[in-house]
């Protein structure tokens, strides 16, 4: 079983940056596609970027792209979010998951938009709220 537990959420104005770090437990971390994900109130859930770990190659929703940067540290088996010139709209809650079954064919992840479905394990959540 893999656990996934998610930090580093809060407050901040716009314009402002956070960091999001996502812990990942197990042996196999090399193998995985980790990615976040975020849902706003009366919103579907949302693709926000992915990593495949073996590879260092990422993948970035069009909204964030230039403003996130997505990142591993495969010592530590944590996968962090990093989030610059934060908007009002990028409120949510920020979900980490992790593709356990896809995470080796890495080809899967080029050019394409990931989808909640490819992914196995999820974190709990953590907030992030940007003001105006």
């Amino acid at each position: 079983q893999v656990q996934l537990v998610e930090s580093g959420g809060g407050s901040k104005q716009a314009g402002g940056s956070l960091r999001l770090s996502c812990a990942v437990s197990g042996r196999a971390f090399s193998s995985y596609a980790v990615a976040w994900f975020r849902q706003a109130p009366g919103n579907r859930r949302e693709f926000v970027a992915n990593i495949v770990i073996s590879t260092g190659s990422t993948t970035y929703a069009g909204s964030v792209k230039d403003r996130f940067t997505i990142s591993s540290d495969n010592a530590k088996n944590t996968v962090y979010l990093q989030m610059n010139s934060l908007k009002p709209e990028d409120t949510a809650v920020y979900y980490c998951a992790v593709a356990a079954r896809l995470g080796p064919q890495t080809s899967y992840f080029d050019n394409v938009t990931p989808t909640v479905d490819w992914y196995d394990y999820w974190g709990q959540g953590t907030q992030v709220f940007v003001s105006s």
